[in-house]
């Protein structure tokens, strides 16, 4: 009896014991609950961060004078779904979202899914959607691929999903530093970037199923969009530490960046003076006394030259390189996922289409342009003077850049992309490479052989780990072992 009693007295404290060690051994680091809006903040932090340089050698913007840059020669090979690490907080804010009934929540990270997955298939083509992100609900560990084609349509579902979550929403949404917590401000930016997304798919516009343009007709006149710089979506800095500019104190800027021909002489032309905000006057042009604003004091180098030939040009005084605002200011200018600028080019390329009908494609471009003024007006301090509202109204007016100039729909087309470009320095990441892939505007000069990609090869640790499935989405997509940047993916088709 007494054995009996001793073990179940074991047995209990044994139980208890336990119990005791799961408790204290709790890692009160790694909880498996949180509020969403923790979440939020880092989510935003890092999408709406600069994108870095890496776009403006490919577009013709800068280049490099030590070395030979990939981007700026079209030789790189293998991108990076380090997207996906981003997508795994988003995931998680959704699951938080979901539990304690949250829909704004829910739909901002309806939103972030959308853009994060967006940049990733115009990067690659198809990529794992529909199983991606699953390896702790479900245990997918080796995603499938989804078609192109499937991707965009998930995309625009989502966004549509969010906008539709927030409809009746006026909650504060703690944590959010771009839009200060206010849904009706991302009901904006979430049906602004459903335009974008849809006019991606200009060379589907005849696919019946898609419906592009009487989808995009249907937003434009129903939905809440930007109405003006103060909705942009954008991510405004300060001077503390972990919070200022992106590029400030960035050495890469160092002795061997400088700016591209290409770009200058586009905006020498047109005699936007832009280019006094992003770029700085040559050596010779600043010791011999020219003033900022003439255009004559500013110079690029050849972006298909071998590189030394340029350094040589560059140490005879003769380079301009990007302005030192860019790295000396802590916090210089707010970094814009989608600006109220943008839009008002999206509508007029629209109107040019035939997508809508209402406005006039020429107001569009023009609000446009005077929205792109405005900004550096109001960030880039010391040039202010340059870019007031004056300036803008006789830019508009210059033979390259009046609309009435025009003649034909493509005409019409090149220039407001051109002015997408402009507008695009060190702000919206790649979108301005995509346009040129998808219009062929502007051109980008490059050596025989080495065009403008299309594409990136796929991660090197996908062929480890998701072999069969990064396989047959190559096959499927470009013929069996053909992932290669030159690569025509279905959105360009």
């Amino acid at each position: 009896m007494k054995n009996i009693l001793l073990a179940g007295i074991l047995v209990l404290f044994t139980l208890i014991s336990c119990e005791k060690l799961e408790t204290i051994n709790k890692n009160p680091n790694n909880v498996s609950e949180t509020h969403p809006q923790l979440l939020l903040t880092g989510i935003e932090w890092n999408a709406f961060q600069v994108t870095g340089t890496g776009p403006l050698y490919a577009s013709r913007m800068i280049l490099q004078t030590d070395g030979e840059n990939v981007n700026q020669y079209y030789k790189w090979d293998r991108g990076s779904f380090d997207d996906y690490d981003d997508l795994r907080n988003v995931t998680k804010m959704m699951e938080e979202a979901k539990r304690i009934e949250n829909p704004e929540y829910e739909a901002l990270a309806k939103f972030f899914r959308a853009y994060y997955f967006y940049n990733l298939s115009l990067s690659f083509g198809d990529i794992p959607y529909s199983d991606a992100l699953k390896g702790e609900s479900e245990r997918v560990f080796t995603p499938t691929y989804d078609q192109q084609k499937d991707v965009f349509t998930g995309i625009l579902n989502e966004l549509k999903e969010a906008d539709d979550l927030l409809v009746d929403q006026a909650a504060l949404i703690e944590g959010d530093i771009i839009y200060n917590g206010d849904p009706y401000q991302w009901r904006k930016l979430i049906n602004s970037f459903r335009l974008k997304v849809l006019l991606s798919l200009s060379k589907h516009e005849s696919d019946a199923a898609m419906t592009i343009g009487s989808k995009f007709a249907e937003i434009a006149g129903n939905k809440p969009l930007l109405e003006s710089n103060t909705d942009n979506g954008q991510l405004v800095f300060i001077d503390q530490v972990g919070s200022r500019y992106t590029e400030y104190n960035n050495s890469g800027y160092g002795s061997g960046m400088y700016m591209d021909s290409t770009f200058i002489k586009r905006l020498q032309e047109r005699e936007d003076p832009r280019l006094f905000i992003f770029c700085s006057q040559t050596r010779n042009a600043k010791e011999s006394g020219l003033a900022i604003n003439d255009f004559a004091a500013y110079e690029g180098g050849n972006p298909v030259a071998p590189y030394n030939d340029v350094n040589l040009k560059a140490i005879a005084g003769n380079t301009s390189k990007v302005n030192l605002r860019y790295t000396t200011d802590p916090v210089n200018e707010p970094a814009i996922l989608m600006g109220y600028s943008e839009l008002q080019l999206i509508l007029a390329e629209a109107r040019v289409r035939g997508w809508i009908t209402t406005g006039d494609a020429a107001t569009y471009y023009a609000k446009g342009v005077n929205a792109s003024f405005a900004f550096y007006n109001q960030y880039a301090e010391n040039y202010a003077q340059y870019v007031d509202e004056a300036a803008a109204g006789k830019y508009l007016s210059g033979d390259m850049v009046n609309f009435a100039n025009t003649n034909s729909t493509e005409e019409q087309i090149t220039l407001i992309i051109y002015q997408k470009y402009f507008g695009s320095f060190l702000q919206g990441g790649w979108t301005m490479y995509f346009d040129h892939l998808r219009t062929g505007y502007p051109a980008f000069a490059s050596l025989p052989g080495e065009t403008p990609p299309a594409r990136w090869m796929y991660p090197n640790s996908e062929y480890q780990l998701n072999k069969q499935n990064v396989s047959d989405a190559i096959a499927r997509q470009f013929g069996e072992g053909n992932d290669k940047i030159r690569q025509i993916p279905w959105w360009l088709k």
